[in-house]
Parts: structure tokens; C-alpha cells; sequence
């Protein structure tokens, strides 16, 4: 489905310049001034990688970049307040598809600036840094300027470890800020019923040493120890034998993961270049040739929209762990 054609830079300037008016600018925006009183449990205030808003009501017409970000507002029940949506990776997940369907895409992967205003938001919630890219005319501060508020998964500024504790708090900022904090609770039970399963199945079994494969020829982009993937990877009974790399994902040599010997490689399934393709590839690799995981052809896949910060989180570490463990989901 196809979004809206970008406005005409003059009209696109007129409409920034209107939604301007009343709000001031910099990285810290404050909606206190609007007119009319506060809603209910309002105000809200929320800072979030290093930009702090007040909310004096939820938004009313929010926008989503990232699968997971719209995920999230899917899952506590926001579409209402949604006027667009952009840039999935996978099928959203069944569940939320009559939701899904009845919000506007406004782009197939990220809206210019123009499209973005179009759409009169007053709100833009991003997945990845990416999607507020000051190079792109998207900043946060540029959005601010135009009367938009702003949030950013909090898995891309972390303060520590990302854990299933991130998983909790993103979801309950995006509750507060939209004033349905029992919603919140409500997922999570949901979410967490699902970790303690794989927990119990679990029990005492031995760690598999694994290796992500996300994508790279010259060398392999892989899942670090700073993202969700790590604990994904510990909750699914695996050790992440890059976990000592510091940042979500990175490069590593071959060489570096031929030193390691996985016994699994994890790939990461999206984009263009299919699941079968990068076995392939891995399996004609001459620095992986005596790899266990290559010499058994042992591997696992998981969607890439499972691997981030979002509800999918626990249903990803599920997946890994059976496909891990089978022996333990019979």
C-alpha cells in the first residue's frame, strides 16, 4: 500500500511554519502551553535519549517508523490514535493485522520530511536511530520545530545492559505517554508468561556456543552483548560468543569466528537476500570450513523484528530455544 505523495516544498514549508507557531524549538520541548486543560493522569513528562517532553494529553494522531515501534502500539491497543504508519521488515504479526490494516502507510520504508508532515502528527515514535536522521531532514529537534513530539526505542540509548527489564520499561513509557498504564501491565503478563515457560523447559540444560549472522561478505555483521539479542540468546539456552562486543551488533572477521568454533550459527532472516542464500554462503566459506556448526550444517533462523525491542521479544526467544533445545519441546 502506498503512501502519500510528498507535499510540494512550498506548501510543505507553509505547514511546518503553521504547526510552528506556539512551540518552541531545541531538543527540549514542553506542550504545557497548549490550550485547554490537562486529561486525566496528565501531565506527563518523559525523558528519553536526552530529549525531555511534557504531555498535557496523549497524542492524537501518532505516527510509527519500525515494525517494532508499531508493534508496540498495536499491542496496547492504540491504533485509534495512529494516523500512519511506515517501514516493516516482516508481516506484522497476525494478531494485529485488522489493526494494522485500517492505519495508513504513509511509506514503504522511511518518509521524507515532507511526507512525515502530511500526515499532521503530533507525534512520531521510531525503532531505530535511523528514523529520526538529521542528514535526512528528520531530526528530532527538526520535528520538535514543527510542533511534533517525539520517542525513540530505548534499546538504541541505553543507560546498561539491555535486558528483559528494557523490553518492560519500553513498553510502559509508550503506556504513560499515551495514558493507558494498565494496558501495560496487562502485555507484560502476557510477555513474561512466555519467558517463564522457556525457563521451566530449560532447566538445567547445557549452553549451545553460538554465532549471529546478520549479513556481510569482506566480513560478518553479528549480534554484540549491548542489544536484546544477547539475553534473547542466554534465555534460549545459548552463549553468545560475541557477547564481549561491546555495542548491539558490529563487524567481526571470519577468522575471529573460525577461532570460536560455534556450535550453531543464528541467522538473521530479512531483507532481500534470503535464508538460503546465507547458508550458502557460510557453508562455501573457506575460513568456516571446520566450524563445528558448518560441518554439521547446524543452524537456527529468527526474524530480524524478533531480535529487537519489542513484543516480539519473548516469542523470538521461544523459537531459539526450540530450535536450540528441541529435545526439551516435545
Amino acid at each position: 500500500m502506498m503512501g502519500k505523495r510528498p507535499l510540494p516544498l512550498l506548501s510543505a514549508l507553509a505547514a511546518a511554519a503553521l504547526l510552528m507557531s506556539g512551540c518552541g524549538g531545541g531538543s527540549t520541548r514542553d506542550d504545557a502551553a497548549q490550550a485547554g486543560p490537562a486529561a486525566e493522569g496528565f501531565p506527563v513528562t518523559l525523558s528519553n535519549c536526552g530529549v525531555k517532553t511534557t504531555y498535557q494529553r496523549p497524542p492524537q494522531r501518532a505516527v510509527s517508523l519500525n515494525q517494532h515501534a508499531t508493534e508496540v502500539m498495536l499491542a496496547l491497543g492504540l491504533e485509534k490514535s495512529m494516523v500512519g504508519t511506515a517501514y516493516l521488515d516482516d508481516k506484522i504479526l497476525p494478531e494485529y493485522q485488522d489493526a494494522y490494516d485500517n492505519i495508513k502507510v504513509i511509506a514503504e520504508e522511511y518518509p521524507s520530511f515532507e511526507t512525515l508532515l502530511a500526515a499532521e502528527p503530533d507525534f512520531a515514535y521510531g525503532g531505530f536511530a535511523s528514523t529520526f536522521d538529521e542528514k535526512e531532514g528528520r531530526s528530532r529537534d527538526a520535528l520538535s520545530k514543527a510542533g511534533i513530539n517525539s520517542y525513540l526505542n530505548i534499546e538504541e540509548c541505553p543507560t546498561g545492559p539491555v535486558t528483559m527489564a528494557t523490553m518492560d520499561q519500553e513498553i510502559r513509557n509508550v503506556a504513560k505517554m499515551f495514558g493507558v498504564p494498565d494496558r501495560a501491565e496487562q502485555e507484560l503478563k502476557k510477555l513474561h508468561s512466555t519467558l517463564d515457560t522457556v525457563e521451566e523447559e530449560l532447566a538445567g540444560v547445557t549452553p549451545v556456543k553460538l554465532f549471529v549472522y546478520d549479513s556481510g561478505d569482506k566480513t560478518a555483521f553479528t549480534a554484540g552483548g549491548a542489544g536484546i539479542g544477547n539475553e534473547m540468546i542466554e534465555r534460549a539456552g545459548g552463549v553468545n560468543l560475541f557477547a564481549d562486543l561491546d555495542k548491539a551488533f558490529g563487524d567481526v572477521s571470519f577468522e575471529q569466528v573460525a577461532e570460536r568454533a560455534p556450535e550453531v550459527v543464528v541467522i538473521y532472516d530479512y531483507g532481500d537476500q534470503p535464508v538460503a542464500d546465507k547458508k550458502k554462503f557460510l557453508l562455501a566459506n573457506p575460513a568456516l570450513k571446520d566450524v563445528p556448526a558448518i560441518r554439521n550444517k547446524r543452524f537456527a533462523v529468527l526474524p530480524l523484528s524478533s531480535t529487537v525491542l519489542g513484543v516480539r521479544v519473548p516469542s523470538g526467544v521461544e523459537s531459539l530455544a526450540r530450535q536450540l533445545h528441541p529435545d526439551r519441546f516435545k
